[in-house]
Order: structure tokens, then C-alpha cells, then sequence
């Protein structure tokens, strides 16, 4: 089932550049990630309290926090840079090159996860590499 949600998630990122596109349009990027960023908290946390998710919070180690706190300063500044990418960009060009996020998530999965690297991995993380250089150049 994990790859459902993961189609899944695809097609929201693909709706979600596209919907960021037309609202950064003669607004601030920054003014637009923060308020996008209200609307995913609102949605988040309604989802924790709704499905009473929140009695986890007392099993969170300082490892887990920690480690979910780094998560959000980097999504934070992804979503920062990514917003002033498409105000300045096509979302035709900015949106793939993005992607070139999988591509690195492969090579630091396996150096700081020790996860193996299959020959499918390796060869698609280079077409990817190949194909973001394409875009950009």
C-alpha cells in the first residue's frame, strides 16, 4: 500500500506547483510560504486531534524530537526557496528540478541510513541527475 500514498503524494506536489504558481503571482514569496504553511498546520494538527494522535506525544524521545525538529527547518526552507524558485521561474522547469531532491535523497540514504543501493537506484538517480542538468541548461 505505501506506494498508493505515494502516487498520491505526487499528485498533490504536482497540484500543489501548480496552485503556487498562480497564488505567489505579485506577492511576496516568503508572505506566500508563511501562509501555506498556516493552512498545513491547521490541516495537521486537526488530523492529529481528530484521530487522537496526540496521545503519542508523551512516547517522542529527545532523539525523535530532535530529529523532527531538523526535518521542519530544512521543509521550512525547502518550501522558502522552492516558492521564490516558481515566482522567478516557469513551473514547467522549476518543479523538475526540484524533483532532483529524490536523485539525493537516494546517495544520502545510502551514505547515512546504510541503505543498499540497487543498480535500478543507481541508474535512475542518474537519469534524474541527467535530466535536471537538461532543464537547467
Amino acid at each position: 500500500m505505501w506506494w498508493v500514498y505515494a502516487v498520491l503524494s505526487a499528485i498533490f506536489a504536482s497540484l500543489t506547483a501548480i496552485f503556487a504558481k498562480i497564488g505567489v503571482t505579485n506577492v511576496n514569496s516568503n508572505l506566500a510560504t508563511a501562509i501555506r504553511t498556516i493552512i498545513i498546520l491547521i490541516i495537521a494538527w486537526g488530523i492529529v486531534l481528530f484521530r487522537r494522535d496526540y496521545k503519542g506525544l508523551g512516547a517522542l524521545s529527545k532523539h525523535n524530537l530532535f530529529f523532527l525538529v531538523i526535518s521542519g527547518i530544512a521543509t521550512g526552507l525547502s518550501w522558502i526557496f522552492y516558492f521564490k524558485a516558481l515566482q522567478l521561474g516557469k513551473v514547467s522547469q522549476v518543479a523538475p528540478v526540484d524533483k532532483l531532491s529524490v536523485a539525493l535523497t537516494i546517495v544520502l540514504s545510502v551514505l547515512f541510513l546504510g541503505e543498499a543501493l540497487s543498480w535500478k537506484s543507481a541508474i535512475g538517480a542518474v537519469l534524474i541527475i541527467s535530466g535536471t542538468l537538461v532543464m537547467i541548461f
